[in-house]
């Protein structure tokens, strides 16, 4: 309205303008001569209550300091109490650190490191092995054993397994060695990838694979596909017919295993190895499997030429390499899967 008042205030002047808005002109004019002359506001008083500068940098460097990073203000004002020190309370500590953006984990472990994709080849058996932990299903609700499979990725071979209560890093340190020791690998030979479970990353079996000379490698955190021939073993074990629901007991659990593994390495035709048999393919029979293969479709072609569209079926060789994670212009080039 006051606005209003000044618009028409220039053409008829401000008694009629005041009485045209139904404004009271002692109220107008009352309001100019406030935005006309505004009044001098004096800056508050500091209180001489609050720490100086120096006092306020000392708190903040003592919160960073190593016996203090890692406590919340309320831990670090009783620890100090306790040894008979008052620098400030614990609202003015939080109001110090909130000013220099730390009312947060100091540390900065919200920066995550950064983990390198995991690129491996195996062009031959007892390369590069792959070993991962699954539960299987105990008598009754939340109940579950612990199945530990060492597998090699160019045949698909396992080459150790077991079964245990729980998971520890001293059960796995055992399967590794046994495995090691029964194929006889040289140090420096294998590498052996993993993902980053408290079993894989212990202090236990990394001192294991110097002692051994394995090199070792893990997935990325939160990527499925850095380990994906363990976990197609696994989705092969538990997609079985005869597979239960749950196991009665721990020495069930590896009775049925007993019976798995042997079938898997010796009788399960893969499709990522040409439908050959994990062992076939460990133990260098591959080559003479397929000979043997296109002896036989070679006689069914040379018997029946016309059952077949242009010429004698030949049985695709085995993949040379095999690849966790190839590189982009192998994978796009060669079309090989991850």
């Amino acid at each position: 309205m006051m606005v209003a008042v000044d618009g028409a205030r220039g053409e008829v002047g401000a008694v009629a303008a005041c009485q045209a808005m139904g404004v009271s002109r002692a109220t107008y004019y009352r309001v100019a001569d406030a935005r006309a002359n505004p009044p001098e506001i004096s800056p508050r008083p500091r209180s001489n209550r609050g720490l100086t500068q120096l006092e306020r940098e000392r708190v903040l460097e003592m919160a960073r300091s190593d016996r203090f990073v890692d406590l919340a203000p309320a831990q670090i004002y009783h620890q100090l109490l306790d040894e008979g020190i008052h620098i400030c309370s614990t609202r003015t500590m939080y109001r110090i650190l909130n000013a220099a953006q730390e009312v947060r984990e100091r540390r900065n472990q919200l920066v995550h490191p950064v983990y390198k994709k995991p690129e491996l080849l195996a062009t031959a058996p007892n390369q590069v092995w792959s070993w991962d932990i699954t539960k299987l299903k105990g008598p009754v609700k939340w109940t579950y054993f612990q199945l530990y499979v060492i597998l090699d990725i160019f045949s698909r071979y396992v080459v150790g397994w077991l079964i245990a209560p729980g998971e520890a890093a001293c059960i796995a340190s055992h399967l590794v060695e046994e495995a090691y020791i029964k194929q006889s690998i040289q140090p420096g030979k294998v590498t052996l990838h993993a993902d980053r479970g408290p079993s894989m990353t212990s202090k236990t079996l990394a001192m294991l694979y110097v002692d051994l000379g394995i090199n070792k490698s893990h997935s990325r955190p939160y990527v499925s596909n850095d380990n994906p021939f363990s976990e197609a073993q696994f989705k092969t074990l538990k997609y079985r017919p005869e597979f239960p629901d749950r196991f009665g007991g721990i020495e069930d659990a590896r009775a049925f295993c007993r019976t798995f593994f042997p079938w898997y390495n010796k009788q399960h035709r893969h499709s990522g190895i040409g439908m050959l048999t994990p062992e076939m393919v460990h133990y260098g029979r591959a080559t003479e499997v397929i000979q043997q293969r296109n002896q036989v479709l070679a006689a069914a072609y040379s018997k029946h030429p016309e059952r077949f569209v242009r010429r004698a079926p030949i049985h695709s060789n085995l993949r040379p390499e095999v690849w966790i994670n190839p590189p982009a212009r192998i994978a796009g080039s060669e079309g090989i899967p991850h």
